[in-house]
């Protein structure tokens, strides 16, 4: 079967499931679906062979055994599992939140800007129809004041006349599409900037929320919810860790009927999940309440120099005071955008909460010791590992505080759980003590809760490490909470399912962060043959980045050059010039040739007419020359 026609069975399948389900009252994503489908078929309970094509029965199953586990309403996995697929499906990172709203933001102004642009204006009516529409553009694009409103209207209006009177529109008009979008722009800048001001000054400021005391009010408030909801999945966490050691701890174990120990598992998995989302949110809080403490600065500083600027003068000039107001609307930009990054945040905050399952049985908790992580941690204080004790085994090695900078803050395996203990009380999730030694196995780090622990899994690590992948198949939430997806060929993190996505993944660290492969960094080196074959040569390749940095510079500055050229007789000597011409034949040519002829002018002599003696006749005789003798 080829990849297309694969991906066109698993679409069917999916199709069918999602179809089944919703005629049972459940509405399911492709996603969800599209995920339980691969861990459906990866647990080893269900029988499915992942080398070899499904027949039909085996579609039929694993319909059944997909929709069976979709539908289930008492699931704390399949709760953990929606929790896990709606956060990473809308949370991302800041600038990438950010990248998103501003480009909203641009399709919602497309049409208004389209209007102005392409505007051909020409009456007075006209004009002024077109002068509205940029005042409106301006209050849109500025998110200060609603356009319906006139008061807002109004000082907008004048705002804008200060700084573009409408005799300017011809001006306008004649500039290219560009130009007037670049010109909306900077005119959004200077009028928000004005406002701002004025806002400041007290002398304006309609329809102008006050940002930063909304953001130091809101900010704290989010913050406080935040750890609220932080310390509940603790508590909750630690009553659930509690209940299974003591149901376990019993000889033989009793059980009650109405409480599996894999339900309460799984309600552990549950809100060790929620817990860390939370503290991936409170994490992007703080980091916006820094954001807000630092525009606050800026924008007091820039107003305080605004005010020296301006102070009573009735005339200033626009080189001097339009770039701070422009400094202003980027700043009351940045608060806007925190104030959209916070709603996100509580928003997400808000959906995550119906996924928990922090509700337990207060009966069962009687005659129950319920510790905390750091009571636990507590108790292995001092319990060190032996690094001697593995000498036998040159691949492990063995990580202590006093030997190893930033030691808090290595990236531990397991979301820094204890692998053993995932694998001998199946998938019992206890923290992890690092004090007990950190052990570096493969270039990944495992934590562990106790010192026997420590030894049982260094002693065969490849198969400790394996098991805890078998563990992950039985509940496929743990590939995502313990940060398993490198061990799984066959699952892929929720948004990188294909068409179903939208967002890249992300693996959520325990201080908040986000990563792209939970990977331990460590130097090593290489050395490969330079351009082994020889056609691939760049010839216009440069390692070194402060050339790159030149041409960079001279490219920009050729934006703003034109190239000229002219040719002077004395550098005409001085630089080569070549020609090409035809070499010259001998050719000749027959044409007419000029001639002339003379004649003999006609001479008579008459002898005697006056009469000679002896004579008495006239004598003629021509003295005419011969043609010859010419």
């Amino acid at each position: 079967m080829s990849r297309a026609q694969a991906e066109s069975v698993i679409k069917n399948i999916i199709r069918e499931i999602v179809q089944e389900c919703a005629s049972k009252g459940h509405s399911l994503s492709e996603t969800l679906v599209a995920f339980m489908v691969k861990a459906v078929v990866l647990d080893p309970q269900n029988e499915f062979n992942v080398d070899r094509t499904l027949t039909k029965d085996d579609v039929q199953k694993l319909i059944k055994y997909c929709v069976e586990r979709l539908v289930d309403a008492r699931s704390p996995s399949l709760d953990t599992i929606k929790m896990q697929v709606y956060f990473d499906m809308n949370y991302t990172s800041r600038k990438e939140f950010l990248d998103e709203h501003r480009r909203v933001l641009e399709a919602r102004l497309t049409p208004v800007t389209r209007e102005i642009t392409d505007s051909r204006a020409r009456t007075r009516e006209e004009l002024e129809s077109l002068y509205r529409k940029i005042v409106s553009y301006v209050l849109l694009r500025s998110g200060l004041g609603s356009p319906t409103d006139i008061a807002v209207v109004r000082e907008a209006t004048a705002a804008l006349q200060s700084v573009f009177p409408q005799t300017e529109l011809g001006t306008f008009m004649s500039l290219t599409k560009r130009d007037k979008e670049r010109q909306l722009q900077e005119l959004t800048f200077i009028v928000s900037g004005i406002r701002l001001f004025n806002k400041e000054c007290g002398k304006g400021g309609e329809g102008i929320d006050d940002l930063p005391g909304i953001l130091n009010e809101a900010i704290p408030a989010t913050t406080q919810n935040v750890d609220i909801e932080i310390q509940n999945s603790q508590q909750s966490a630690f009553r659930f860790t509690a209940l299974v050691e003591h149901f376990q701890a019993l000889d033989p174990p009793v059980l009650p009927n109405e409480i599996p120990v894999q339900l309460l598992k799984e309600s552990l998995i549950n809100v060790r999940q929620h817990e860390a989302f939370l503290r991936i949110l409170l994490n992007d809080i703080i980091g916006c309440a820094q954001q807000v403490e630092m525009l606050v600065n800026q924008l007091g500083a820039r107003m305080d120099q605004l005010q020296q600027t301006v102070q009573s003068k009735t005339a200033v000039p626009t080189a001097q005071v339009y770039p701070q107001f422009i400094s202003i609307s980027h700043l009351w930009t940045c608060f806007q955008d925190e104030m959209v990054l916070l709603s996100v945040l509580s928003n997400i905050l808000a959906s995550i909460e119906p996924f928990t399952r922090e509700k337990i049985l207060v009966p069962h908790l009687e005659g129950v010791v319920i510790k905390s992580d750091e009571q636990r941690i507590h108790e292995t204080m001092g319990n060190r590992v032996n690094p001697d004790d593995f000498m036998d085994n040159p691949q492990l090695q063995w990580l202590f505080p006093e030997t190893t900078k930033n030691y808090d803050r290595l990236l531990l395996q397991y979301r820094g759980c204890c692998g053993y203990t995932i694998i001998k009380h199946n998938r019992l999730l206890l923290p992890g003590n690092p004090d007990i030694g950190i052990l570096q196995y493969q270039d990944k780090l495992y934590v562990f809760s106790s010192r026997s622990a420590a030894y049982e899994f260094a002693a065969y690590p490849d198969k400790a490490i394996a098991l805890v992948a078998e563990a992950a198949k039985k509940s496929p939430e743990l590939i995502q909470l313990l940060e398993l997806h490198q061990q799984f060929a066959a699952i892929s993190p929720y948004s990188q399912f294909p068409n179903w996505g939208r967002k890249p993944t992300r693996v959520c660290t325990g201080e908040g962060r986000m990563i792209e492969k939970p990977v331990t960094k460590s130097d090593s080196g290489t050395q490969t043959d330079t351009h082994i074959l020889e056609h691939n040569i760049v010839k216009n390749y440069e390692w070194n980045e402060w050339e790159l940095r030149r041409k960079a510079l001279k490219l920009a500055n050729l934006r703003t050059r034109i190239t000229k050229s002219m040719q002077t007789n004395l550098s005409n000597i001085r630089r080569d010039n070549e020609t090409q011409v035809y070499l010259l034949k001998d050719q000749g040519a027959q044409t007419k040739r000029d001639g002339q002829s003379n004649v003999p002018r006609p001479q008579v002599f008459l002898a005697g007419l006056r009469g000679v003696r002896g004579i008495r006749t006239m004598v003629k005789m021509d003295l005419t020359r011969s043609v010859d003798e010419i």
